[in-house]
């Protein structure tokens, strides 16, 4: 193996461990591991003296099984110190990080369309990445993907950055995260490789790039990009990006930049539903191939974890490595114990229909005489939908059931509530939290007053 595939795949070691500890652990005892050579089967890697032991007594399991899902079954992890002769000390150490290039991040090759869950809160961006991926620059440019994070944006850009590699005929195709973007354009500037480092990237069929909300306040890293973005577009490249808010939001970005995220196509992903996160857990099982999971397990960490798929794989990678580090089975049990302090048992308090009627009517200080009028005053018509589309995702009652609770409309009023709803969430982000505030508040039990 040669020094840049070693860097490569122990990138990708390090991503499994990040996920599978807090932050506070892996600050204190992993981010220092380093791999320094794969001598056959072997792949030795450093920890510093202080907590060597440590790590080796806590963590060595789950780094054996990082780097097994990396580079095979048959792969020992030896654990040395700096100084060890096992570790080469005549090996040049890698280059600094803010010097490298956007060809020094690889594309997760576990990243693809085929591992990619298709729910209702990510269909539409799906849709539009395989498009992009299929026909670059033909079906949407740009491609703009917003959303919290933990959702699949960065999943979405490796999945077109390993489609367009595999089936593109040849285009270049880079990713590169705006982070990276600004230290290599800053390194560049300092060693009289600015050349060298506009051909990095606008001399691409594809850029992608991650976090573009970290733009803002970056003045000289803003005009370039603003640059390279016109170059790209002039010559019919494809540009992909992602970002944690809506363009509009982004206050802070100059004007020209921002108008240019909004020329394309803007969506959005949202965080799954139940079934989604079930059918998340199910794949990662089947992609890491481990076996002796029980349904259980799965069915609670779906139930608990329900932030963003980063937090729920990682809940599941803890659960599977406490029970392959006890010797237990992984059980409903086991995964209660492993994530009860995590993530206690919130389940949603059952609401009736009056209450949501009378909590939307205390948001929107209205009264429940006005909501359920037949007045279409534009005050009214707005907490009416909402509460009817609430009514309809926290309860069991049917349209009609519905209509009826709502002075006595028919269900085709209700549906029709219901869709404009979720039209505005999906256009909206005031209203999508709106919702989602509600939503939480409702099925936590939680009342303003209170």
């Amino acid at each position: 193996m040669t020094d840049d595939e070693l860097a490569q795949s122990w990138r990708r070691i390090r991503a499994e461990l990040r996920t599978a500890v807090s932050d506070a652990t892996w600050h204190l005892y992993l981010d220092a591991l380093d791999a320094r050579r794969l001598d056959g089967s072997t792949l030795v890697v450093t920890a510093p003296d202080a907590s060597r032991a440590w790590v080796s007594e806590r963590f060595s399991r789950l780094l054996q099984a990082g780097a097994q899902r990396v580079l095979g079954h048959d792969v020992a992890v030896q654990l040395v110190g700096p100084e060890h002769p096992a570790a080469g000390n005549d090996i040049a150490p890698p280059a600094p990080r803010s010097l490298w290039t956007a060809a020094d991040v690889p594309f997760n090759a576990r990243f693809t369309f085929d591992q990619f869950v298709i729910g209702d809160s990510n269909r539409l961006a799906h849709g539009a990445a395989l498009a992009v991926a299929e026909m670059p620059a033909l079906a949407y440019n740009p491609l703009f993907i917003c959303g919290p994070p933990g959702l699949g944006k960065t999943h979405l850009l490796h999945s077109i950055a390993n489609y367009v590699a595999a089936y593109g005929n040849g285009l270049t195709v880079r990713y590169t995260t705006v982070e990276g973007f600004t230290n290599h354009f800053i390194g560049a500037l300092h060693h009289d490789g600015i050349d060298a480092f506009k051909s990095a990237y606008r001399d691409v069929g594809v850029l992608l790039v991650d976090d573009v909300q970290f733009l803002q306040r970056k003045a000289k890293t803003e005009e370039e990009f603003f640059h390279t973005f016109n170059a790209l577009h002039a010559a019919g490249a494809q540009i992909v990006l992602t970002s944690d808010r809506l363009p509009r939001d982004m206050s802070a970005l100059e004007d020209r930049l921002r108008e240019r995220f909004e020329a394309g196509l803007v969506c959005d992903v949202r965080p799954p539903d139940y079934d989604t996160r079930l059918t998340i857990l199910r794949k990662r099982v089947q992609q890491d191939g481990v076996s002796g999971v029980d349904t259980g397990a799965l069915d609670l960490i779906a139930e608990r974890v329900d932030s963003n798929v980063r937090a729920l794989e990682g809940a599941l990678i803890r659960t599977v490595a406490f029970g392959s580090l006890t010797g237990r089975p992984v059980t409903r049990e086991l995964a209660e114990e492993v994530l009860g302090g995590l993530y206690p048992d919130l389940r949603p308090r059952v609401r009736s229909i009056e209450e949501i009627q009378r909590r939307i009517c205390q948001d929107f200080e209205i009264t429940l005489d006005e909501m359920l009028s037949h007045s279409r005053a534009v005050g009214l018509n707005w907490p009416r939908q909402l509460a009817m589309y609430l009514t309809r995702e926290l309860t069991d009652a049917t349209l009609p059931a519905i209509g009826r609770a709502f002075g006595g409309r028919n269900h085709t009023t209700v549906l029709h509530a219901c869709k404009r709803t979720a039209a505005r969430i999906a256009e909206d982000r005031d209203a999508y939290d709106t919702v989602r505030r509600l939503t939480g508040e409702l099925r936590g039990g939680t009342d303003r007053d209170a």
